[in-house]
């Protein structure tokens, strides 16, 4: 499974590329807001940390004909930039026309497989379901995301399904076993993932026992 940060900030996004672990990116305009910058700025500056690997950038318009005319602009400021869309019947015809010109569509807002699939139909590169946003409505956000990986899957869409708005890495190990394609994942998710009281402690003893023979370790 591929693991993408969901954030604007440059900090975290380059120091979770240290790890070796990041495979992509992803944006929307709440996130970019809290950096104080505007969306294209912020896009050319993180498409030039991951070089060939992907960076979603969502438009503003609401209708097909706008959402098209800022697609494009997105797409423009680097090849590894694909569109995020909000998924409702003006993405569908926006996202058919993007596609067919060459241009990635991750479409967003995802709460029903029947959405990711009408997605896929019109030619989305990545659908993105909001399995946290689900559960904090007492829906099993898990349930909605395994049914579109099963369908998705079963007729043979090349559109990658991204596990998003993960509140807990549970979420993350949920997706990552049902064969999700991608999760997108907030930077303090990420450092939780890599944490294990057990490994801790392990490494503790492990010191403690090495500096009663050889003193203190560097």
């Amino acid at each position: 499974m591929k693991i993408f940060i969901d954030t604007a900030n440059l900090d975290m996004i380059k120091e979770i590329n240290s790890w070796g672990i990041l495979d992509g990116v992803t944006t929307n305009p709440s996130l970019v807001a809290k950096e104080g910058t505007d969306t294209p700025t912020r896009v050319a500056e993180i498409a030039k940390i991951l070089g060939d690997r992907p960076v979603s950038a969502e438009v503003m318009a609401l209708d097909a004909e706008g959402m098209i005319k800022e697609g494009r602009e997105l797409a423009k400021i680097a090849p590894n930039v694909n569109v995020k869309l909000p998924m409702c019947v003006e993405t569908l015809k926006a996202t058919k026309a993007l596609s067919e010109e060459g241009i990635k569509v991750n479409v967003t807002l995802i709460f029903s497989p029947l959405q990711a699939l009408m997605a896929a139909k019109a030619g989305a590169a990545f659908v993105s379901p909001f399995v946290g946003r689900l559960d904090d409505i007492g829906t099993r956000g898990n349930d909605m995301l395994a049914e579109t990986v099963q369908i998705l899957n079963t007729y043979g869409f090349d559109t990658e399904v991204i596990a998003a708005s993960i509140r807990h890495p549970t979420h993350v190990l949920d997706a990552a076993e049902m064969g999700c394609d991608i999760a997108t994942i907030p930077y303090n998710i990420l450092k939780m993932m890599v944490a294990h009281p057990k490994t801790d402690e392990g490494i503790a003893k492990f010191k403690a026992d090495y500096e009663k023979v050889n003193g203190p370790s560097q």
